[in-house]
């Protein structure tokens, strides 16, 4: 994934084609804040003037800028997944949920 990182906030970044730009997407908002660029540089700069246009709206309007995450959510898996992982975290000593978590952490330590 080709992400971009600025002040804590992450960016994923694409191609487009049309106009021969990039264009980030600012992630985890309250809303949309969106940007293009060029090259790197020009990217970056765009993202720097995009995020703070989205912060001082947001501390105009008193909202919060990130998005609010409870900390659950529903997964669907198959019940032949769920039987595996079921076996390996008692295997492991681990609840499902524990062991879920640590498959989860390791695959967003290899996104940033």
């Amino acid at each position: 994934m080709n992400t971009m990182t600025l002040e804590g906030y992450h960016a994923k970044i694409e191609y487009d084609p049309e106009l021969d730009s990039f264009r980030g997407e600012i992630l985890g908002l309250n809303g949309g804040a969106d940007f293009y660029g060029r090259n790197p540089k020009e990217l970056r700069a765009e993202f720097k003037k995009s995020l703070h246009v989205f912060l001082e709206v947001c501390k105009e309007k008193g909202m919060e800028p990130r998005r609010h995450y409870s900390g659950k959510f529903n997964l669907r898996i198959s019940p032949e997944l769920h039987e595996q992982l079921a076996i390996t975290a008692q295997a492991k000593g681990k609840s499902v949920n524990t062991l879920a978590q640590e498959a989860l952490r390791q695959v967003v330590s290899n996104v940033g």
